[in-house]
């Protein structure tokens, strides 16, 4: 069996992809807000789990530079490279999410951009409820999505092709209020990613707080 048979589809996709993914993403406004509205909440020197990192900006960055103490963790070998090198002042750990034991408790905030879109329902719903007992009580959860219908759908992204599945944007924001998050902002947008041939895609950025008690 070839290497990248024995890879996950989204470590397969990613690894082709490196820098050029940062490139066509690096304009996303909502993004920046949603990570604006986290670091605005966030006690200084917070501890914060960035889930499907990828090269470490706009994310990881934004976080450092904020003073808060970051880990990382990807899918991707060469997002975890990349990211090492572009953001030094925060820790990145190759590793998948579904596998990665999380301690209760253990962070001040999480975050997942678009980082659940090859997994499957049951799968968002997992690392969703995981991130929200990985925060603590008071806790923040940034999320984002593409808030589309879709199951196990065949697309191409950035000319790599994928298998894609999402919920539509009420679904989601109740798959997250199921795992004990009260949703405290909400944005969806347009984006179109800077990449040939792309075109307007739905975003939404969920930000939420894990209740005390």
């Amino acid at each position: 069996m070839a290497d990248e048979d024995r890879r996950a589809p989204a470590a397969v996709v990613f690894d082709a992809l490196g820098l050029a993914y940062e490139q066509a993403f690096a304009g996303s406004a909502g993004h920046r807000a949603s990570l604006r509205r986290l670091v605005e909440r966030l006690a200084p020197g917070s501890t914060v789990l960035d889930v499907g990192s990828g090269t470490g900006r706009p994310t990881a960055q934004a976080l450092t530079e904020a003073g808060h103490r970051v880990l990382g963790i990807d899918i991707s070998p060469v997002m975890v490279d990349l990211a090492a090198r572009q953001v030094p002042g925060a820790e990145f750990r190759l590793a998948d999410i579904r596998q990665t034991p999380l301690p209760k408790d253990s962070f001040d905030a999480a975050c997942a951009y678009f980082s659940l879109l090859q997994m499957s329902r049951a799968e968002q719903a997992a690392v969703v409820a995981k991130l929200a007992r990985a925060v603590r009580p008071g806790g923040f959860v940034a999320l984002a999505t593409v808030p589309l219908d879709l199951e196990d759908a065949e697309g191409l992204f950035m000319g790599q092709p994928v298998r894609v599945t999402s919920f539509a944007a009420e679904a989601f924001t109740e798959l997250v209020r199921g795992a004990g998050l009260t949703v405290l902002a909400q944005e969806q947008i347009l984006f179109t990613p800077s990449a040939p041939e792309a075109g307007p895609e739905p975003h939404l950025f969920l930000h939420c707080v894990r209740e005390p008690g």
